[in-house]
């Protein structure tokens, strides 16, 4: 049994209580609350949970993480992001961006992006907190991502593509942008081969708990971020 979450207190279990199948399980219930999303994330725990399912808490063990000095561009990929004409913005479009990672993709019954996690993450979005990259060709959105930043934290939720390679050229700006402003660590949640061909890689959960200690306690870096990229000019804003 999981603990269930009361509605009036922020409090989680220790993450060390997670169940080790289904990998990562911590609690049920509570709500989607800005302040008590915030204190999840802060203990290195997030909501995920399928629609008419009860709100689920994870803490997986281990996690896949992408230190942002590590990031690796295969040369295929960098000779895209030279040549392709493309813009990319930082919080321009985060409900569409959001609404995008949301639609069905090839071989999922569903998706976990509900209207209640679309909800709470555009009040943490307007409160500064939640992030969206967008990528831009002939003037259409077609690929980008969001997460959540705390402190010197970048939490990735998801991304999506229209066009090839549309989620990746947003991906890479997002991490280089993101070394820039000191961020230490890029939570990616669970192993993915996708991530890991850009260098994310696995940690056991003490470390990736102890590293996160010190980078949330770092000023927050609130949004709207102001970040544009031209691929046809090269200029940077």
């Amino acid at each position: 049994m999981i603990p269930w979450l009361d509605h009036h207190r922020l409090q989680f279990p220790p993450v060390a209580q997670a169940l080790r199948e289904p990998n990562g399980l911590l609690a049920a219930g509570g709500d989607l609350s800005p302040n008590r999303v915030l204190a999840a994330y802060r203990q290195g725990i997030f909501p995920w949970f399928m629609p008419g399912e009860p709100i689920l808490w994870w803490s997986p063990n281990p996690r896949m993480v992408l230190y942002p000095a590590e990031l690796h561009i295969h040369r295929s990929l960098a000779k895209v992001i030279r040549n392709r004409p493309y813009r990319i913005s930082f919080d321009q479009a985060f409900a569409q961006v959001m609404m995008a990672c949301a639609e069905p993709r090839t071989g999922q019954a569903g998706t976990w992006i509900s209207p209640e996690m679309l909800d709470a993450y555009i009040a943490l979005h307007g409160a500064g907190y939640a992030h969206s990259v967008e990528c831009w060709m002939d003037d259409e959105l077609v690929g980008g991502l969001y997460g959540m930043a705390i402190g010197k934290m970048f939490y990735g939720e998801s991304m999506f593509a229209r066009r090839a390679d549309a989620s990746k050229i947003a991906f890479v700006h997002a991490v280089q942008w993101l070394q820039q402003q000191g961020f230490g660590l890029i939570d990616c949640q669970m192993y993915t081969d996708h991530l890991a061909r850009f260098g994310a890689k696995t940690i056991e959960r003490e470390q990736f708990v102890s590293e996160l200690d010190a980078l949330t306690a770092h000023h927050d870096l609130l949004g709207p971020w102001h970040y544009r990229y031209e691929s046809s000019g090269g200029q940077c804003s």
